[in-house]
Order: C-alpha cells, then structure tokens, then sequence
C-alpha cells in the first residue's frame, strides 16, 4: 500500500480548487494499492485556499519551531500544516504504510525541492513539512516526477 497525494489522483484538493491528475496514481488508487490523503485538508484548511510557502526555510525548520508557513496574504498557516502532516502520519501508521508518492514543490508534499517562501516561483532544496515529517520517520518518500506521468 503506498500513500498518495490526493491531486495526483485527479481530487479537486489543490490550493486553486484544481487537481494535478496523473493517470498511474489514479490506476494504483483504483486497484486499491494507495490511500490519498491532502494533508493541507487534514490540517483544516478549506479548498480552494490561499497558496502557501515555507518562509526562511524548509519542512523540518517548520517542524523545529524555526519557519513559519505563510499565505499569499502574510497569513501565518503553521498549525494547520503541522496538523496536517501529524495526521498524514497517523492515517500512514494505520494502514501500515511505509512508501509516499506527493506532490512535488508543495509546502506539505514537496520532496528535495520546495519553493523558497518569496512568492516568485524560486525553488531550494528542501522538503515540505508532511514530506520531512514521513521521511524523518522512515517513510520513502517520492514525488510524481519520479513516476511514469501515463
């Protein structure tokens, strides 16, 4: 079983109401393979949203106490990626999972790379905070840029 990004699976959960459909994520949904989560969702933010950064770091500042997730409008949004990403973890442990696919560059799901908090479409090396969360926890963690995009 592998956890996937709920927009890979073509869910309406992204920050603009939209999706990111990948028709290899939705096959392994389909077949029962993998559980879609949005940890943005868990975490109590509404759909669609204010698009969102990790300001003056990455996924495992947040996680430390050291960047603060932040909205297209200055609004501090930190809590609710991190209880977003406690729940992912939780809904991982339940189902005994040990493999992520998210989504790549998010402030939650991105892995290796994530945008740099500025708004200008930069990105640095990094993960999102559910991505950092599940890695530092065991979990492979991937994106959909190292799968088959059918």
């Amino acid at each position: 079983m592998i956890l996937v990004s709920a927009c890979l699976a073509g869910l309406d959960s992204k920050y603009n109401g939209k999706n990111n459909y990948n028709g290899y994520i939705e096959k392994l949904v389909r077949e029962g393979k993998a559980i879609m989560i949005c940890p943005e969702q868990m975490g109590g933010l509404p759909t669609p949203r204010d698009s969102c950064e990790i300001a003056c770091g990455a996924g495992g500042d947040v996680l430390a106490g050291k960047a603060k997730v932040i909205d297209s409008k200055g609004q501090n949004q930190t809590e609710k990626f991190l209880k977003g990403a406690r729940e992912t973890l939780k809904v991982a442990r339940l189902y005994n999972i040990k493999k992520a696919i998210l989504k790549s560059k998010s402030p939650s799901c991105g892995f290796g790379r994530i945008y740099d908090g500025t708004f200008s479409g930069k990105l640095i090396e990094g993960n999102g905070v559910t991505a950092e969360l599940l890695s530092g926890n065991g979990f492979e963690v991937m994106t959909e840029e190292d799968i088959p995009k059918k």
